[in-house]
C-alpha cells in the first residue's frame, strides 16, 4: 500500500483555522487501486465511515435516467446474509446508523457508529456494495418508494425550477437530468441494467473509503483491504466520464405559466472549470447568499420587501462551474425582483467589492469551515469532496490560506464573467397555469 501523511496544523492558536484540532490525516492505496482516508479525532468516541463511489446521476444511461440513484435505494433491499430488515438492524442495535445519498458526481454509503463497532460498519459496507441480491419483488416496491420520491419534488416549485434549469443548460447530456430520474425512466430500470452499472462503476479504482473519528490509520487500512481488496476494476472504456461540450451551451430566457401562488426565478451560467478561480468564486456566493447579512438578503428582501428568500449557489463539476440565483417572489414583483438581480449582479458591491464586505465574506467562510468541521459527517464530506475535486486533502490552514489571499480584483473578475448579460440563463415560473 502507498502511504501518505499529513501533519496536523501548527501554529497561532489565536488564528481561526487553528482553533479546530483537526487531528492527523492519512491517506493510502491499496494495490487494486481503492483509495482510504483517515481523519483521527481522539476526543470523540464514534468513527464515521464512508464508501464513495465516483458515479452519480451524470453517468446514468441515456434512457435509463435515475439509475445511481435507484442503485443507493435497492442496496438496501437484502445482500447474500441480510434481509432489508436485518440491514438496517444491525447497526441500529448498536446505537449507530447508517445513510447514503446521490449527487451529480458521486455516491456514497455512509455508516456512524461507535468505535467499538468499527469492524461491523465495514462489514455492513461491504455487504451493501459487494453482495446484494435485488429480490424482485423488493425492487418493485422500492421503484414505487422513488416515484413517491419524484412526485415531492414536482409538488416542491423551488426543487422542480432547479431541475428544469439544469435540463435546459446541459441539453442532451446526463447533468442535466434530474438525479431522482423520471417516471418513465425509473420504471424501465431493471437487475440487469443495475448489475451491469454496478460492474461498470462500482469498482475499486473508483471507491474512497473516508473515515473520521477515534481511529488508527493502518487498522483502517487493514479492514479495507480485508473487505475490499478482492475487487476488480472494469475496462476503463467501461467507466470513462463522459464530458459535456461547453460550445453547446446556449444562454436562454423562459417563462413558463404553473399552478403556483408565487413565481419562482432561477438564473445563472455556466463557465469553465478553472481551479484557480474556485476560491474567488465561493468568497463571491458567500457574499451574496450567506446569511441574513448577505448581499441578496438585504437588498431583495430587507431594502425593497420582494422577496422572503433569495440565495445563490457554486456547483462545481468535472469540466465547468455552474453558478445560479433563485428567488420566490410575488407574481406582480416578478419583473421587479428580476431587475434588481441582473442590477446587483452587474454592480459595484460585486465589481467593485468593498474591502470590508470582502473581509466580512472571509471571515464567514472561514467560521463556517470551522462549525462545519465540528459535526464528523460534514467533516467526511469535505474531505471527499477535496479528494474527489482537487485529488487530495486540503487542510483547514491550507483552505484558510487560500481564502484570505482572495483579492477584490479577483471577485471582481469572476463577477463580471458571471454577469454578462448574454451569458445569462433565465427561467421563470409564474402564476397561471392549470
Amino acid at each position: 500500500m502507498r502511504k501518505n501523511i499529513v501533519s496536523p496544523s501548527s501554529g497561532n492558536a489565536a488564528r481561526p483555522e487553528e482553533r479546530l484540532s483537526t487531528g492527523a490525516v492519512e491517506s493510502g492505496t491499496l494495490s487494486n487501486g481503492l483509495r482510504i482516508i483517515s481523519n483521527q479525532v481522539p476526543s470523540i468516541h464514534s468513527v464515521t465511515l464512508g464508501l464513495w463511489i465516483d458515479a452519480g446521476s451524470r453517468e446514468d444511461p441515456e434512457g435509463l435516467e435515475g439509475m445511481a440513484h435507484f442503485i443507493e435505494h435497492a442496496l438496501f433491499k437484502g445482500t447474500q446474509k441480510r434481509d432489508y430488515v436485518e440491514i438496517a438492524r444491525c447497526i441500529e442495535q448498536t446505537g449507530g446508523y447508517i445513510d447514503a445519498w446521490t449527487t451529480k458526481e458521486q455516491t456514497c454509503l455512509c455508516v456512524r457508529c461507535l468505535r467499538e463497532h468499527l469492524h461491523l460498519g465495514f462489514d455492513l459496507l461491504a455487504d451493501l456494495c459487494c453482495n446484494p441480491v435485488f429480490p424482485a419483488d423488493e425492487i418493485e416496491k422500492e421503484k414505487g418508494v422513488v416515484l413517491e420520491e419524484i412526485a415531492g419534488v414536482n409538488d416542491t416549485p423551488e426543487e422542480l425550477i432547479f431541475e428544469d434549469f439544469d435540463r435546459r443548460t446541459f441539453p442532451r447530456h446526463s447533468l442535466g437530468a434530474p438525479i431522482l430520474g423520471t417516471e418513465k425512466s425509473v420504471e424501465r430500470l431493471t437487475v440487469d441494467e443495475i448489475r451491469n452499472f454496478m460492474r461498470r462503476h462500482y469498482t475499486p479504482s473508483k471507491m474512497l473509503v473516508t473515515a473520521i473519528g477515534n481511529i488508527d490509520h493502518d487498522e483502517v487500512a487493514g479492514l479495507a483491504d480485508s473487505f475490499f481488496g478482492h475487487l476488480k476494476n472494469a475496462p476503463e472504456e467501461d467507466s470513462a466520464r463522459r464530458l459535456f461540450d461547453l460550445s453547446t451551451y446556449k444562454p436562454f430566457n423562459k417563462t413558463l405559466k404553473k399552478s403556483l401562488f408565487q413565481s419562482q426565478i432561477l438564473l445563472g451560467a455556466i463557465i469553465p472549470r478553472d481551479d484557480q478561480r474556485f476560491w474567488a468564486m465561493m468568497v463571491l456566493n458567500t457574499m451574496l447568499s450567506s446569511g441574513m447579512s448577505s448581499i441578496l438578503n438585504l437588498e431583495l428582501r430587507e431594502k425593497r420587501g420582494l422577496v422572503y428568500q433569495a440565495y445563490s449557489s457554486v456547483s462545481f463539476y468535472d469540466e465547468v462551474t455552474a453558478f445560479n440565483v433563485y428567488a420566490g417572489t410575488d407574481k406582480g414583483k416578478t419583473s421587479k425582483t428580476l431587475d434588481t438581480i441582473g442590477e446587483l449582479l452587474a454592480g459595484n458591491m460585486l465589481t467593485e467589492p468593498d474591502p470590508s464586505e470582502l473581509a466580512a465574506a472571509k471571515a464567514k467562510m472561514l467560521g463556517s469551515m470551522i462549525l462545519g468541521m465540528e459535526k464528523m459527517t460534514r467533516r467526511m464530506s469535505h474531505i471527499a469532496q477535496d479528494m474527489f475535486y482537487f485529488g487530495r486533502y486540503l487542510s483547514p490552514a491550507e483552505k484558510a490560506g487560500l481564502i484570505e489571499a482572495v483579492t477584490a480584483d479577483e471577485v471582481a473578475l469572476v463577477a463580471a464573467e458571471l454577469g454578462i448579460p448574454e451569458r445569462l440563463s433565465t427561467l421563470v415560473y409564474k402564476p397561471g397555469g392549470r
